[in-house]
């Protein structure tokens, strides 16, 4: 029942929009904020992420910080690249209403990165408010550019697709 809630009230998409835009300005600000200084460098966090697979209860797994020593440290320059863009993108879609599936699904994805990494601070709060986005799918970005671009898709460019493999069938 609250699902359908979510998923289809109108005054539902309203209280979604203000989440969204809150979600997207954090995303955005922390990526801005990155790119603009000119000085992020994941490397201190990657290392720093790595140290903490020690003790009783390490806070991260040591399957993680294989990935991020095996892959992620000797590989830091696409990561300082690809984290301060990937957080100002999510953050341009959630504000926008644009893609707002895809760019909600990857700040979950970054934010359980994070937190896989051993860094709660804002992460936990986020992902809670990006699940109900999530869940709310299409609802969530009624009040938004996604209202126009997913009709438009669905109708010019998912059609066409079904259409091409019903005729090669």
């Amino acid at each position: 029942m609250f699902v359908k809630f979510i998923r289809e009230n109108v005054y539902a998409s309203f209280m979604l929009t203000i989440l969204r835009i809150f979600i997207g300005w954090q995303w955005l600000n922390a990526g801005w904020s990155k790119i603009t200084s000119g000085k992020f460098d994941a490397s201190g966090f990657i290392t720093g992420a790595i140290g903490k697979v020690t003790g009783e209860h390490p806070s991260v797994q040591s399957w993680w910080a294989d990935f991020l020593g095996d892959f992620a440290l000797p590989n830091v320059g696409i990561f300082n690249i690809l984290v301060p863009w990937g957080e100002f993108l999510v953050g341009l879609g959630l504000l926008l209403g644009t893609f707002t599936t895809f760019a909600v699904l990857m700040g979950v994805l970054m934010n359980f990165s994070y937190m896989f990494s051993g860094a709660t601070s804002t992460n936990p709060q986020m992902v809670l408010i990006e699940i109900f986005i999530l869940v709310a799918g299409f609802n969530a970005a009624r009040i938004g550019l996604d209202h126009w671009i997913i009709p438009f898709l669905r109708k010019h460019i998912f059609r066409k697709k079904e259409q091409e493999v019903t005729m090669h069938s």
